[in-house]
């Protein structure tokens, strides 16, 4: 498929961005349509529609020689966007501590800008967990999935993410450290 594309002239600067106007719709659709169950099912295929198309993106960039500045800054935006408009409009559901998904979303996005400025002081971008890009997706994709199945899990939702909080603050911890480490 990247050989396929890659022959079309797409560039994985454009995948990228796909991947973003893919999320940032669906964020869109949540907040517009949360009262309908059926939209929550949207979360869990976006996140791994988009997880397939960052692998390609990838694969384009190293395989095919499209590696440039602005893709670098596309790709960890893209992510850091892509997660806010898909995790944000869980703040406007009935039940759900809006609060607790905000502070998710901020800790978020400082995480990966922990990440990526280790490459500021001379280290690798890092990417250590507990809680990072895949983890997040996983989570608020089976939220998306249970609420789209009109389960009651309102409690569960803001346990799980006041936790997921927790391991955030944990990974942005692990990400510092790790890039001072390699850097002394």
């Amino acid at each position: 498929m990247v050989m396929r594309l890659a022959a079309r002239g797409v560039t994985a600067n454009q995948v990228t961005l796909t991947a973003l106007i893919l999320s940032c719709v669906t964020g869109l659709l949540i907040t517009f349509l949360a009262g309908w169950r059926w939209s929550f099912f949207l979360v869990p295929l976006t996140l791994f529609v988009r997880m397939a198309l960052n692998a390609i993106d990838g694969m384009l960039a190293r395989e095919h020689d499209m590696q440039t500045p602005l893709g670098s800054i596309l790709n960890e935006l893209g992510d850091v966007l892509s997660d806010t408009a898909l995790y944000l409009p869980f703040a406007l559901i009935p039940g759900i501590k809006a609060g607790l998904v905000v502070i998710f979303v901020l800790l978020s996005v400082i995480s990966e800008m922990t990440g990526v400025t280790a490459v500021q002081i001379g280290a690798q971008r890092c990417y250590n967990g507990p809680m990072g890009k895949s983890d997040r997706a996983f989570l608020f994709g089976l939220i998306g999935l249970l609420l789209g199945f009109g389960l009651d899990i309102h409690l569960f939702v803001n346990i799980a993410i006041a936790i997921a909080g927790v391991l955030l603050l944990l990974t942005i911890k692990n990400r510092a450290q790790s890039a001072l480490k390699e850097v002394s």
